[in-house]
């Protein structure tokens, strides 16, 4: 399991009263089959964040597997060429989680989507020694390592290009900080 998502299953008492678990029961006894049924009960009928009902939603469908559905996504993102990139990704996910308790990491098929009450930032192993940290920065120019972000995504504002962990530095952090608290 990736250092984030185990610091997100972590505090989930600390943020939603529950531990983790507790939430998996209540999920299975509703008996919902699909995903988004549950994501839905959860946060609608318990006031629950996105990133938090999803994680539960993945883990209660997946049954007695031993990590969350999310994990294979970012374990896939990181396979063979891309493994080397895996310790800069967790890294920079630990130190994002970190930010408040409302960081919600959500892997997508190749991409991690970092959220607030919406999206602030992605990381994406973009190349088999490359990544790219996307971050929705309004009103800062682009300047040095923080690049426009052109064609690479259209729902960031700005890109970072990460080689290794040497590059999860306090400047990018910063950036990402000040992405979040725009968020």
């Amino acid at each position: 399991m990736d250092p984030a998502t185990a610091t997100m299953i972590a505090n989930y008492e600390k943020n939603t009263g529950k531990p983790f678990e507790a939430w998996i029961d209540i999920a299975r006894k509703a008996k919902l089959a699909k995903h988004g049924e549950i994501v839905k009960l959860l946060k609608e009928k318990h006031g629950m964040g996105h990133g938090y009902a999803n994680l539960v939603a993945m883990t209660a469908l997946k049954g007695d597997a031993p990590a969350p559905a999310g994990e294979d996504l970012v374990a896939a993102q990181y396979a063979g060429k891309k493994a080397g990139l895996r310790p800069a990704y967790d890294k920079l996910a630990a130190a994002v989680a970190k930010f408040g308790a409302d960081v919600e990491l959500s892997p997508k098929k190749t991409y991690v989507s970092l959220r607030r009450s919406k999206q602030f930032a992605l990381v994406q192993p973009s190349a088999a020694d490359r990544l790219d940290v996307g971050i929705n920065l309004k009103g800062v120019p682009a300047k040095g390592r923080l690049e426009a972000s052109g064609s690479f995504n259209a729902m960031v504002s700005h890109r970072v290009r990460v080689a290794g962990e040497k590059d999860v530095d306090a400047e990018l952090l910063g950036w990402l900080r000040a992405a979040y608290d725009q968020a």
